[in-house]
């Protein structure tokens, strides 16, 4: 097992490190110690017996295996004796959506969450969650692939937040959406081709999707939407960084529940 060889430090002075983990029994045992695996790399078209145990502790974990050929594996590799296997685990512990919705009922207040699509930057992760949790925001979902986990550099991003606000990582995400409109919560994504913001309501129990600067909000996501909503621009650029936009909008949130 490998920590990272470049430590992060939180303002505090804490330590946070992300784990590379390397070889067929330091894998196999993070799992089955329960630690939050975000990627699993295994040397395509190895089918031995102790990668296809890790296989099987993967799908028990619903964790996505990547199948990826022996140079991209090597180059991965902090040691070079990684087995055919690879896992890198989460600086951080997920939650559950229910998580989120419980605080949201803890706290009296209609739910309100942050979704991420397509955001792969770590720095852009950890300042939405930063702002998610300043804005009031009772969590954050992202989903498991094309999107960053919670590693060391989201975490000192974030300034602590993550201390204190829900991530949670799901499979599907337009699915999820729609577990949570029957639970009450409507939808809203940014894209400069929809609505003003401002003349959008944004009360009530809302979710606001956020996708990444080049590809924007995916289409399946972008239909479980209820609304579109656009930040006016005045510039000679048509867009905003992921986390700025985030920062914008959830503030326009606040101030409409504020009222």
């Amino acid at each position: 097992m490998n920590e990272e060889k470049n430590p992060m430090s939180l303002e505090n002075g804490e330590e946070i490190k992300s784990l590379v983990i390397e070889g067929r029994n330091a894998v196999l045992e993070a799992f089955r110690a329960g630690k939050p695996i975000d990627k699993l790399f295994i040397l395509d078209g190895c089918q031995d017996g102790p990668i296809q145990t890790i296989k099987r502790e993967a799908k028990k974990h619903d964790t996505i295996i990547n199948f990826v050929d022996k140079t991209r594996l090597s180059q991965i590799s902090e040691t070079g004796k990684h087995q055919g296997v690879i896992a890198f685990a989460a600086a951080y512990e997920y939650s559950e959506v229910e998580d989120i919705l419980a605080l949201a009922e803890s706290k009296g207040e209609a739910p309100f969450i942050v979704l991420l699509d397509n955001i792969e930057d770590p720095h852009n992760l950890g300042a939405i969650i930063r702002t998610a949790n300043l804005a009031g925001a009772h969590g954050v979902i992202i989903p498991k692939r094309r999107a960053v986990g919670l590693t060391a550099t989201v975490a000192k991003t974030s300034a602590g937040a993550l201390n204190y606000t829900p991530v949670a990582k799901v499979t599907n995400l337009a699915k999820t959406m729609e577990e949570l409109k029957e639970k009450g919560l409507w939808f809203v994504c940014a894209d400069m081709g929809g609505e003003s913001m401002y003349d959008l309501n944004l009360t009530g129990p809302i979710g606001l999707v956020i996708g990444s600067e080049g590809e924007g909000v995916g289409r399946l996501v972008k239909e479980k939407c209820d609304f579109v909503a656009s930040i006016p621009m005045k510039g000679d650029i048509d867009s905003l960084n992921a986390s700025v936009a985030a920062g914008i909008l959830s503030y326009e949130i606040v101030r409409q529940r504020m009222k």
